[in-house]
């Protein structure tokens, strides 16, 4: 049985210079979360507030608010991208999170090498990407242009690659942040269809998006969030009215 549980948790980031506007504004447009002041140290964006989740094997959960209102923040706590500075998450389950899918990935390593540190980044074995090495490279559409460095790829080519690393298994809990967009019309048919594949075998979905229609054809309950907290949570449909109002 998978699950996903959040204690209280909550996220600071340390502004060292706060007179400095580009940076701070360049903070709060990336993490969402509002600007607090300790005593004796420098100011913080709290980007999660406290939040308590508990999600269990059939929950699929649409992620709602504006930007800013720290949802992408959230995911990467569920995928262990970031650590909360307050509070506590268990998770059992494998997680695949599509918030970044090229993380873990290098332009100077060859596109081979590279599926190998993206699939051991995500978790896998090396039993586990071997396995799935021939699908994934014919998955892309790369053929001989696997053995050439990242950085020689185009930006569609890398976006190919990545993407057929992370969506090369099920997971039991899925994260992610908008549906994919990868790669040229065809790949891009092919991708959603993955995709959409992927969110209907994984046990728990958690799902960002801005596109009620996706969340209302995948999800079954969710959150609203606004500064870094959950404002309202529910079935779907009332918490998008909250959202819209």
């Amino acid at each position: 049985m998978a699950y996903v549980k959040l204690h209280n948790v909550s996220l600071e980031y340390p502004i060292f210079d706060a007179q400095t506007r580009s940076i701070r504004n360049s903070l709060l447009k990336n993490v969402g979360g509002r600007i607090a002041h300790g005593l004796k140290s420098a100011p913080t964006v709290k980007a999660i507030n406290n939040i308590s989740l508990e999600l269990n094997d059939g929950d699929n959960l649409a992620v709602l608010g504006h930007n800013g209102a720290g949802k992408t923040t959230l995911l990467r706590i569920i995928s262990d991208i970031y650590q909360p500075t307050h509070g506590s998450i268990e998770v059992d389950g494998k997680v695949s999170s599509l918030t970044n899918i090229q993380l873990g990935m290098e332009p100077d390593a060859t596109g081979y090498e590279n599926i190998i540190m993206r699939g051991i980044f995500m978790g896998m074995t090396f039993k586990e990407i071997k396995s799935k090495m021939d699908e994934i490279i014919d998955f892309s559409e790369l053929g001989e242009y696997i053995n050439l460095p990242m950085r020689a790829y185009s930006t569609g080519m890398a976006l190919r690659l990545s993407f057929a690393v992370s969506t090369s298994f099920t997971p039991q809990i899925l994260v992610l942040d908008e549906m994919i967009g990868a790669g040229d019309k065809n790949f891009l048919k092919k991708a959603t269809s993955r995709t959409k594949e992927i969110m209907q075998k994984a046990k728990i979905l958690i799902l960002s998006s801005h596109n009620n229609q996706i969340l209302k054809e995948f999800c079954n309950k969710a959150i609203l969030m606004k500064e870094g907290s959950i404002i309202a949570q529910g079935s779907l449909d009332e918490v998008i009215a909250a959202h819209e109002a």
